[in-house]
């Protein structure tokens, strides 16, 4: 049985990881961070609204750790649980049954970052 991943954890370490990265390769890191900054700042749509697209593109390309991050970060903007089950739907009909289990990694990494907020 696979052992189920504690997304705020996940969460943690990967922030810790690309924290090395930033010290081996600064430049790159920030460039990212700034590309990062401009494509999630209000406008038009706003940061919530814009972290769900990162989150169903990340369920949809199958990417564990963008997963973690865009549930956390689409939290913070405000985001709904409800918003983001919708979102998983939109992803599923991109991705198919690959985006389903996908999906489901993302509901449950809401439901771990929901009782860590308290």
């Amino acid at each position: 049985m696979a052992l189920m991943k504690d997304y705020p954890a996940y969460h943690k370490h990967l922030k810790e990881l690309m924290g090395k990265l930033d010290e081996e390769h600064p430049d790159v890191m920030k460039g990212f961070r700034s590309l990062h900054s401009a494509a999630t700042a209000e406008g038009e749509l706003g940061s919530a609204t814009k972290e769900l697209i990162a989150l169903g593109i990340a369920i949809a390309v199958h990417c564990d750790g963008c997963i973690s991050f865009h549930v956390h970060d689409a939290l913070e903007s405000g985001a709904s649980k409800d918003a983001i089950v919708e979102t998983i739907g939109v992803a599923i009909l991109m991705g198919g049954g690959p985006s389903v289990m996908y999906g489901v990694e993302a509901l449950e990494a809401v439901s771990q970052f929901e009782s860590e907020q308290g």
